[in-house]
């Protein structure tokens, strides 16, 4: 039922002559050859016998894509990948290693500034092909959650796997455009997903079962935690995440689907050198349009939806939880559920067991929801009705925990189901399983956090162990200084890279400076420059002390004035000191 025979070439092997590239697939009685124009760009189908034997060969594990940039087109190949497990018969890859190759021979016929912007573009497209979590399949679609993949038509699963993939979560999408055209080259494409899969055989009262994570990003909307925030106008929201857990034993197997994404309405909070900038809501914009797109498509997909709001409902985040309220009950649709919970406020103080109050809140509509699960004999005992959709700000740290305190609810049931847990026992209670359970569930939360945020996850700690921990504190607070440099000091460059990677920006062919070449103005560089010279001084003046101690405190307060001053106009302008992306005008939110 799962697999179809059009799934992609599993072996390759690259020629590279000075005209061509050939692509050659060396699957048991295959022959079928990609051949890639270097100057024309064509893609044409082939057989082994074009292949000049004077061609520099080697092995490739599949094919991300293409991009053009400033020198022309380039090929993305997966060079190295590393075996994650199996899906129900059909091996998981992670990729780890790409190369990026020029159809043209040499980069001679640029200018001095159209190479480094094409280096520019290179070390972007490098950027995002170095964050760690791409996952492939050549005879599975990763893209689909096992419910979907069951419902299927039967002319669906004849489909190749481009063609019938959730566009939502391929992430080389973009760069495969040429082969999508072309359904005889489809072979040689695979869909790639962004995000985390974790396999694990696990043994409970002596039986195996596999327990499997998968957590698919969404590419529409994707960027960095402070430059994408709420949705766009077809009501795609940032940081989406679908998160699968499934589980599979003698033959059955169950799967339990939750999503997260950044509250669905237009906001934004820009960075400005503050440690938490101000979100601000946008006052001229229709909130309702977008937001209730993107509900009907939650709701088409996923069916019921409980929102889980696990924002603060004091302070900063006060009138984004009220603003999210009043749109629900505005939509007033009985599919959409509403629950607010102060995650800070009910867990201040460490009392992270009043999370509990939350699950048992919900447990009744959990039930209600429930989940997908097939038996042995292929037989579908029940189907998931409903979804969780849960938020905080960064749909991060807070989100991760209550993801996989209901996850494990599920499983609870599940395993009870398949006669794995016997009526009386909790999965709590078996060591060994809630020990690959918890740190699986933290390096999700990880994976989610670098892709987004730049650093690891904060909380991780409870995740892991089930206790806030002092040490577990000191790590977050070390985590939220990295996350505070990277968000006001190289994050627009990381939004630029995602945005090229994703074909958001285009490289335009004529000779004009690219984005790439903006100045910043002379306060960039001239102020700092004065505040480091005035405190430099003022440190001097304080170790060199003048004849008097009257003199002394004059060019201390001189100095230290000065920079103070200059500190204090820097913060001001902080939005002019911010790494903001340069390639594609974000709307303006405020």
């Amino acid at each position: 039922m799962y697999y179809h025979n059009n799934g992609a070439h599993e072996v390759l092997m690259l020629h590279t002559s000075p005209e061509k590239f050939y692509i050659e697939a060396c699957d048991d009685g295959v022959d079928a050859v990609l051949a890639i124009d270097r100057v024309s760009n064509e893609m044409t189908l082939t057989g082994k016998k074009d292949v000049p034997p004077s061609a520099n060969t080697r092995p490739i594990c599949g094919i991300m894509g293409t991009v053009r940039l400033v020198a022309g087109m380039y090929l993305i190949v997966i060079t190295k990948k590393r075996n994650v497990g199996s899906l129900l018969g059909h091996a998981v890859w992670k990729a780890v290693d790409f190369d990026i190759i020029s159809y043209k021979k040499t980069v001679l016929h640029l200018t001095e500034n159209q190479m480094q912007d094409n280096k520019t573009f290179l070390s972007m497209i490098n950027n995002v092909l170095t964050t760690d979590g791409f996952y492939f399949c050549t005879d599975y679609d990763l893209t689909h959650t096992l419910q979907r993949l069951a419902n299927v038509s039967h002319d669906f699963q004849e489909m190749s796997l481009l063609e019938r993939a959730d566009q939502r979560f391929v992430w080389n999408g973009s760069l495969l455009r040429e082969f999508l055209a072309q359904p005889e080259l489809h072979k040689f494409a695979i869909p790639v997903v962004h995000g985390f899969i974790v396999m694990k055989p696990c043994r409970v009262n002596g039986k195996i079962f596999e327990w499997i994570l998968i957590s698919r990003r969404s590419c529409f909307r994707a960027g960095v935690r402070y430059y994408v925030r709420g949705i766009d106008s077809e009501g795609h929201a940032a940081n989406f995440v679908e998160t699968e857990q499934i589980v599979l034993y003698n033959g059955g197997r169950a799967s339990f689907v939750q999503t997260r994404g950044s509250m669905p309405f237009f906001w934004s909070q820009r960075p400005n050198l503050k440690y938490k900038p101000k979100p601000l809501i946008s006052k001229n914009t229709n909130h309702m349009d977008g937001f209730q797109r993107h509900f009907d498509s939650q709701v088409l997909i996923y069916g019921k939806q409980t929102i889980l709001n696990l924002i603060n409902q004091k302070g900063s985040e006060k009138p984004l939880e009220q603003a999210f309220a009043k749109m629900v009950s505005g939509m007033e649709n009985s599919m959409i559920k509403y629950v607010a919970f102060d995650f800070h406020k009910e867990c201040s103080g460490m009392r992270w067991d009043r999370l509990n109050i939350l699950v048992d809140n919900v447990a009744e509509t959990q039930d209600e929801y429930s989940y997908f699960m097939v038996d042995t004999a292929g037989k579908v005992l029940s189907q998931q009705k409903g979804t969780f959709r849960s938020n905080c700000m960064d749909c991060l740290d807070r989100t991760n925990v209550i993801q996989s305190m209901l996850a494990r609810c599920s499983i609870q049931s599940q395993l009870q189901r398949m006669g794995v847990l016997h009526v009386a026992q909790r999965i709590e209670e078996q060591a060994d399983f809630e020990k690959i359970y918890k740190n699986a569930w933290a390096d999700n939360a990880n994976a989610c956090a670098k892709q987004y945020a730049g650093t690891g996850a904060l909380k991780t700690d409870f995740t892991r162990t089930g206790k806030r921990t002092q040490m577990g504190l000191v790590m977050d607070g070390v985590n939220s200084a990295i996350r505070y440099y990277k968000n006001n000091f190289s994050d627009g460059f990381r939004q630029d890279s995602i945005d090229l990677f994703l074909g958001n920006y285009a490289v335009d062919e004529t000779d004009g400076p690219t984005p790439l070449r903006i100045q910043k103005d002379w306060k960039f560089l001239t102020l700092p420059i004065i505040m480091v010279v005035a405190f430099s001084m003022c440190i001097i003046c304080l170790l060199m002390a003048g004849d008097t101690w009257t003199e002394t405190l004059a060019y201390v307060l001189f100095w230290g004035a000065a920079a103070a001053v200059t500190a204090a106009v820097i913060v001001f302008n902080g939005r002019d000191f911010v790494d903001a992306p340069k390639l594609v005008q974000k709307e303006k939110m405020d």
